[in-house]
């Protein structure tokens, strides 16, 4: 099959999906975040949503289309401040709605799972260094006169989708265990959501301090 790369590059590249997947960063906040403030679903729907994010940076790098991102400098300064308000908007959110284990938002209905589906697609689609990642990383493992190089963009895109679920799901199922400790401690739920708030905050001085190199 023309889009396999050949073992060794698929072995290099494996272990740089697992770092990629256990680097602390502002998907995996969201997704342990939602589940300790909403439970398990919410987290599963966080997660999808950000490899769906994924699945539209490989087929922008295989149409080339992230380069020309890269490439203008306007773009690639309004993909950052898009990515760092949302940050800032999601760390805002984790203040305002405070924990799902308060009394008052406990009687609140819960969030649609598509509107976590859709904060998990954002997230990824907003993070410049995401886009970088893709347009720098991924085309290292294709040799730049490889006929089949989109077929193989695309079958490593998929692969990293792979290797993330597999790191981030059993995360996911720690996290909503978790919850079940936290729920008779209201003032440790608060300070958590501070926490967050200040992760996703940090999270977006860094997307703003994001340069082509």
């Amino acid at each position: 099959m023309d889009f396999l790369p050949d073992f060794a590059l698929l072995a290099q590249f494996t272990v740089a999906a697992i770092v990629l997947a256990i680097t602390p960063g502002p998907d995996m906040t969201l997704f342990v975040g939602r589940t300790l403030s909403e439970g398990r679903a919410a987290g599963f729907a966080c997660m999808l949503g950000a490899m769906t994010g994924l699945l539209v940076h490989t087929t922008l790098v295989a149409l080339g289309l992230s380069a020309l991102i890269v490439a203008s400098p306007r773009a690639f300064l309004l993909l950052k401040l898009a990515g760092a308000l949302y940050l800032a908007w999601l760390a805002f959110q984790a203040i305002r709605s405070g924990s799902a284990f308060s009394p008052e938002i406990a009687r609140r209905p819960p969030r649609p799972l598509y509107r976590n589906w859709m904060m998990g697609v954002g997230i990824d689609l907003l993070n410049p260094k995401v886009v970088l990642f893709f347009v720098t990383f991924l085309p290292q493992f294709i040799s730049a006169g490889d006929a089949h190089a989109p077929q193989k963009l695309f079958f490593l895109g998929l692969y990293l989708v792979a290797v993330s679920i597999l790191i981030t799901a059993p995360m996911i199922l720690a996290a909503s265990r978790f919850t079940e400790l936290m729920r008779g401690s209201p003032r440790v739920t608060r300070v958590i959501d501070w926490v967050f708030a200040g992760v996703f905050s940090a999270f977006a001085v860094r997307i703003l301090t994001a340069e082509v190199k």
